[in-house]
């Protein structure tokens, strides 16, 4: 286990996390009586809640035609870099199988690009540029629930989020070291999650795949590393606690 979280992606790092830490957490919660807590949730009309999150975000890029003939910049590979975020939830009884969830939040991203240089800058042939993002999201999502098994339910989910860059226009005074990113993001998430019953709150960890839409990159072909670059999409999985009465 410690050779994967040393060696692997962040991404692989959340994914081996959530599985231990679902074993390790379902198993000691199937230990407890079986009292049946916050019997009467599941009839409630609607319900709120607080979520905190890691994810771990990159870009997906599509390189421009003219990127062969490019005499300065070898090779541009985007990686992935760990994040938080912070928000709130309102979810809406639609029927026994059936929720609603809205999902706004703060999210704190940084997605990076490595740029593997034919002449060397700084005396340094490998270049790490850094994107930092302060997202704000509008996720709304349609939550399919099993069946309770005593104070455990599974979910899965599906839904839209609309993503706002308040960084953005910061970056564009900097054009220079930074490719310029648009500040209006969109696009499908989907999502597995666990409901934990307790006295008084539901404890809901869960893992979520979000990808965007439109291309984020506003090419200046007069830059060299934003030259390289027809299109930018962004991609991002989210690992979320929620809490919930």
């Amino acid at each position: 286990m410690l050779y994967l979280l040393r060696t692997k992606s962040p991404l692989i790092r959340i994914i081996t996390c959530l599985a231990v830490f679902l074993f390790s957490f379902h198993s000691a919660f199937a230990q407890e009586p079986r009292e049946l807590n916050l019997y009467d949730h599941d009839y409630k009309p609607y319900y709120f809640g607080i979520t905190l999150g890691l994810n771990s975000a990159r870009f997906h890029p599509q390189m421009h035609s003219q990127f062969i003939q490019n005499d300065s910049v070898l090779v541009a590979e985007p990686t992935s870099r760990m994040g938080f975020s912070l928000g709130l939830s309102a979810t809406a009884r639609l029927s026994n199988r059936f929720q609603l969830r809205f999902n706004p939040n703060l999210s704190f991203m940084e997605r990076d690009i490595v740029y593997q240089l034919k002449f060397p800058e700084d005396n340094l042939t490998e270049v790490t540029k850094k994107v930092e993002s302060v997202l704000v999201s509008f996720p709304v999502q349609v939550k399919l629930q099993s069946d309770r098994i005593g104070n455990f339910r599974v979910y899965m989910l599906a839904g839209l989020k609309a993503d706002i860059d308040l960084s953005s226009n910061a970056r564009a005074k900097r054009a220079e070291e930074l490719i310029k990113i648009k500040s209006f993001d969109y696009g499908p998430e989907v999502g597995l999650g666990f409901n934990f019953f307790f006295q008084s709150f539901i404890f809901s960890p869960e893992l979520k795949f979000s990808n965007g839409i439109p291309n984020l990159h506003s090419r200046d072909a007069n830059l060299k590393y934003s030259s390289v670059f027809d299109k930018v999409q962004s991609r991002s999985i989210i690992f979320t606690i929620h809490i919930e009465g």
